[in-house]
């Protein structure tokens, strides 16, 4: 059936067709640098990590799908929970704290598995659970959702117990313990990090129609069907935000404000990540090196230079190098 067709439920892409919708990124960028925004290479480095990870991300899922199992779903979706921590850690917060990268891990496990595993076999009335087909886009999704929560609410811990110490000592002074007195931030972390999926779900429907319902609509669901499943997922999404942003909060703070009830700002690296400073190192090796050889090279041709004009004007070449300097 061709896409033009009335019913159609599919339509083929074309690289084509990509390249065509790249050019609103190059409008963005000479946007950016017509203005002075400053964030034209950010785009396009985002829009070919984009274009690069999804590719990749297709070939993987294509193989997973074809052999349809289990093990290598689990696999798939601890991958996207490593790659979200990773990103969460090396590339999202400014500030990290000792032992972040596990606790991180630990908050996105513990929340994205048993509500996608609960979701998906009731509410979405799977069975089995792990059908890639369904299993793996729900893990991804639940994925993206709790970087964002995860970022929000540790960032906000960082930063006052950080910048505003003061306040947590001054409660630890008078007798408080260390969850007494870090409570009013943790309170408001949880809530920063929950206000977007609350303000998500009050607009959705009304002012915008999300990606999993016009993907749905799109393969040929009816829209009905499409509505109730992204009822289910923004549902799960809410919880999944909650539950990760609660370990990683409570994790944070357990780590920053030791037993003995003190702040630990020690404990906070305010650094580039080491990932980063590796590759700075590198990066600074490399053109030390370029520089250095791109000396010789260039002093070398001027040797030589010298001395062909030397002989062909029938000077000694070692005593015109000598008086030449």
């Amino acid at each position: 059936m061709d896409p033009g067709e009335p019913g159609s439920s599919t339509t083929h892409l074309s690289w084509g067709n990509v390249g065509l919708a790249f050019s609103f990124i190059l409008l963005d960028g000479l946007l950016s640098t017509t203005f002075g925004l400053g964030v034209g290479s950010s785009l396009i480095t985002a829009a070919v990590r984009c274009v690069v990870q999804l590719s990749v991300v297709a070939l993987i899922l294509q193989k997973v799908f074809e052999t349809n199992n289990p093990w290598a779903v689990a696999g798939m979706a601890f991958l996207l929970n490593l790659m979200g921590t990773a990103e969460t850690v090396v590339n999202k917060s400014k500030k990290r704290y000792a032992y972040m990268f596990p606790s991180v891990l630990l908050g996105m496990l513990g929340s994205t598995i048993p509500v996608s595993i609960i979701g998906i076999r009731y509410a979405m009335d799977v069975e089995p659970f792990w059908t890639p087909e369904q299993y793996i886009p729900v893990v991804g999704m639940l994925c993206g959702a709790t970087i964002s929560g995860i970022v929000v609410s540790v960032t906000y811990v960082l930063k006052e117990l950080y910048d505003n110490r003061d306040k947590v000592e001054m409660y630890l002074a008078f007798g408080a313990s260390r969850f007494e007195a870090c409570k009013p931030i943790a309170r408001d972390a949880l809530r920063l990090a929950l206000t977007p999926n609350i303000n998500q779900m009050s607009v959705i429907g009304i002012i915008s129609i999300p990606g999993m319902m016009t993907g749905a609509i799109l393969g040929g669901s009816s829209v009905e069907q499409a509505a109730r499943l992204q009822m289910v997922i923004m549902f799960m999404i809410s919880s999944c935000t909650a539950l990760s942003s609660i370990v990683t909060t409570i994790l944070a703070l357990g780590v920053v404000v030791d037993t003995e009830h003190r702040v630990r700002t020690d404990r906070i690296d305010t650094r580039e990540h080491a990932v980063w400073r590796a590759r700075n190192w590198v990066v600074g090796k490399i053109v030390i090196s370029v520089k250095s050889v791109a000396y010789n090279v260039v002093a070398d041709v001027r040797r030589r230079t010298r001395r062909r004009e030397a002989e062909e004007d029938g000077f000694d070449v070692p005593e015109r190098e000598r008086l030449l300097g």
